[in-house]
C-alpha cells in the first residue's frame, strides 16, 4: 500500500546497522523520490580508521563531511518537480555527532567551524525518523553484512554512538523527531511490519521529539 507522504524532505537517521538505508530503498520501490544515500564505501580512509581511530579519525570525519556536502547541495538544489519528496538516510548534523565522539577537543573545535560554514544554507529535514535498536542486534546486523573493515566496531562505541543522537534529539524544537524502537523487527522480509513503518511517515508530527516502540 502506498501511503501519502505530507513532507518534502524526510532523513531517516540510526545507528551503524540499524537498517535505514535498506529502509529507504524500500520506500523508493514505492514512492517516486529522490534518494540520498550515504556513499561511506567511498571513504578510503574508513578501514584505516577502525584500525586505528587517533590516528586517522580526522582525516575520515572531514572526508565524509565535504562529500556528504557535495552529495546534498546536488540534490537538495536540483529536485526533480516529479518526484514526490526527498528521503535521506542521513542528515547533515550526523556529522557533527560522528565528530564529537571521533576527534579530540582540538580536532572537534576546528571541524565545527568548518562544518558550520557548510551547513549554513542547507534547509532542515521536515522530519526525522530515527531507527533505534538495541546494540546486541546492531552488531549481530553488523556481521550479517560482512563487511571486513567494520568487525572492529565494539558495542561500546555503538552505545556512545546512540547517546550521542539521543543527547542532540533532547534539545530539537525546530522540527519533528520520530523515535521508532525497533527492537528485533524484520521489516524486510514480514511486509506487515515495514508497512507499520511506512504507515507511520504518512502523519503528521509537531515539531519536537516523538518516540513509539513497535509492538507490531
Amino acid at each position: 500500500m502506498a501511503y501519502e507522504i505530507p513532507y518534502n524532505y524526510i532523513c531517516i537517521e540510526g545507528n551503524i546497522g540499524s537498517g535505514k538505508t535498506t529502509f529507504c530503498e524500500m520506500m523508493q520501490e514505492i514512492h517516486n523520490c529522490s534518494l540520498i544515500l550515504e556513499e561511506f564505501d567511498d571513504n578510503p580512509f574508513l578501514p584505516m580508521f577502525y584500525e586505528n581511530p587517533e590516528k586517522f579519525a580526522f582525516t575520515v570525519e572531514l572526508f565524509f563531511m565535504t562529500e556528504r556536502h557535495k552529495q546534498m547541495s546536488s540534490i537538495l538544489s536540483m529536485r526533480n518537480m516529479f518526484d514526490e519528496f526527498i528521503l535521506g538516510d542521513y542528515f547533515f548534523l550526523k556529522t557533527l555527532l560522528f565528530a564529537r565522539k571521533n576527534l579530540n577537543e582540538e580536532e572537534f573545535r576546528l571541524f565545527t567551524k568548518i562544518f558550520h560554514v557548510l551547513d549554513a544554507n542547507f534547509v532542515q529535514p521536515d522530519l526525522v525518523v530515527y531507527f533505534h535498536r538495541d546494540v546486541d542486534i546492531l552488531r549481530k546486523n553488523i556481521d550479517k553484512r560482512g563487511r571486513s573493515y567494520e568487525s572492529n566496531i565494539s558495542k561500546e562505541y555503538l552505545k556512545q554512538i546512540q547517546d550521542s543522537y539521543f543527547e542532540y534529539f533532547r534539545n530539537v524544537l525546530s522540527y519533528p523527531v520520530l523515535i521508532l524502537d525497533l527492537k528485533d523487527i524484520d521489516f524486510v522480509k514480514n511486509k506487515n511490519h515495514f508497512d507499520f513503518l511506512h504507515s507511520l511517515l504518512s502523519k503528521k508530527y509537531q515539531p519536537g521529539v516523538h518516540r513509539i516502540s513497535l509492538n507490531v
